[in-house]
């Protein structure tokens, strides 16, 4: 069961992490600038933000295992369109079409964990889950600027194959039974609301630095799309079955939690789009090379996730909430020292690895706080959530990159980013110092 969680969240987090090494070819090959940079990533975000939702009422309607099923099978499609895609608007189109197939994994994967799994055993089944899905999307840029270099950035879009193949074949042997809630009715308004709010805040972000921020178009996205957002909030607030239930954030830890899942995606996010599109465009490195800057990352993820798990379900997530973010965003302002001519082993590798420690802290003890503060019955629906609010502050920390870097993303405009990103990390270490609350240690 756990092979299959972890290899289901595998697939949408290594296509997640691919295409920023992806990014540079793919503006020289068809084109659009930083602001199709930014929406190839967006497209993405928006159709998984909004429909992660659904997919957690989904899984606890018709079963995590079925709705797995159709995300991968969905996945596998798009990712080959995208790798045959003649131009950038139906390469962004099938991104958005795979944020959508991605939308069934995640959640679905976590709350079979959730679901399967007490206490202790819990907490170290979500640290390796952790530890092996933080490997795949660190390592996916590695794995795919190496098809980048060697062939083509197409490519790298169906390396998923192989993942998506051998967990429709661990499914297919699954014998234990799968957990559904009967009552739950997944509300399909709801989700068009919040993708077309999102949609229209986005796009107004992303164009706005182009067009300029008093354009008609980029007024009436952003009034647009502000007003369709909330008449999402205020539907979730009076339906009887809401697909985000506004009632789960009476739970201490978990309106705290994702406070701090806010702070801490949208910095990996913002640090993880700048990093590795200033290393190819400006420092001159290739995609592999560029792929490799964030290995001691995925080493440090990989061997230090299950145990920071087990520390934390016997002293509790807060000092690890606390220092973790804290030591990422001392990381990310040592990437202040980059500069020319460029020198990675002493402007980048310092700052990599001190983030890496603080990832290591944070993540799994992040995740089981948020999780643990909700029944288990409606695990499907909680992890949803944190989900789409992390995909969430990715999607708004991407598309403002243009507004932080002042333009494009020159040294003067990837110094800028690396701030900002310090400031999102040590505003999770602040909100989890003070929001969040220790249960009784596990034994």
């Amino acid at each position: 069961m756990l092979a299959v969680a972890i290899l289901a969240s595998s697939v949408a987090f290594l296509d997640s992490s691919i295409v920023n090494v992806a990014l540079p070819a793919i503006r020289a090959e068809l084109g659009g600038g930083l602001a199709g940079q930014q929406w190839v990533v967006n497209a993405y975000l928006v159709t998984l933000g909004a429909l992660i939702l659904v997919a957690g009422s989904l899984s606890d309607l018709y079963g995590r295992l079925p709705v797995m099923r159709v995300g991968l099978i969905g996945f596998l499609v798009s990712s080959a369109a995208i790798a045959v895609a003649p131009g950038i608007e139906l390469l962004i189109a099938a991104r958005a079409v795979q944020g959508v197939a991605g939308a069934l994994l995640v959640p679905s994967s976590l709350a079979l964990i959730s679901s399967h799994f007490v206490a202790a055993d819990r907490a170290r089944a979500i640290g390796l889950w952790t530890a092996a899905t933080s490997g795949a999307m660190l390592a996916a840029p590695l794995v795919g600027g190496l098809f980048i270099d060697l062939a083509s950035w197409r490519w790298a879009f169906v390396i998923n194959v192989v993942p998506i193949g051998a967990t429709l074949w661990l499914l297919s042997g699954l014998r234990t039974p799968d957990v559904r809630r009967p009552g739950a009715r997944p509300d399909l308004v709801a989700s068009v609301l919040c993708a077309l709010g999102l949609g229209g805040i986005v796009t107004a972000l992303i164009e706005g630095p182009r067009l300029g921020w008093g354009d008609p178009v980029v007024l009436a996205s952003l009034g647009a799309g502000a007003v369709l957002f909330t008449v999402f909030l205020v539907r979730q607030r009076r339906s009887a079955q809401p697909i985000m239930p506004l009632d789960l954030f009476r739970a201490r830890n978990f309106w705290a939690g994702n406070l701090a899942t806010t702070f801490v995606y949208a910095a990996l996010s913002l640090s993880g789009f700048a990093l590795v599109v200033y290393l190819q465009q400006e420092a001159g490195l290739g995609a592999t090379l560029a792929g490799l800057a964030s290995l001691p990352m995925t080493v440090m993820m990989v061997l230090g996730s299950s145990r920071v798990g087990a520390w934390a379900a016997r002293r509790g997530p807060r000092l690890f909430m606390t220092l973790g973010p804290s030591a990422m965003a001392a990381g990310a302002a040592l990437l202040l020292l980059v500069g020319q001519p460029f020198d990675y082993w002493w402007q980048v590798l310092p700052g990599v690895l001190v983030m890496g420690v603080g990832l290591t802290l944070t993540v799994t003890p992040l995740t089981s706080a948020v999780l643990g503060a909700i029944d288990a019955d409606r695990s499907g629906i909680a992890s949803a959530v944190n989900n789409a609010i992390a995909r969430v502050a990715g999607l708004l920390a991407v598309a403002v990159i243009a507004v932080i870097a002042g333009g494009d993303l020159d040294l003067a405009g990837f110094h800028r980013a690396a701030l900002a990103t310090a400031a999102l990390f040590a505003a999770a270490a602040v909100a989890s110092g003070l929001a969040i609350r220790d249960p009784r240690p596990v034994d």
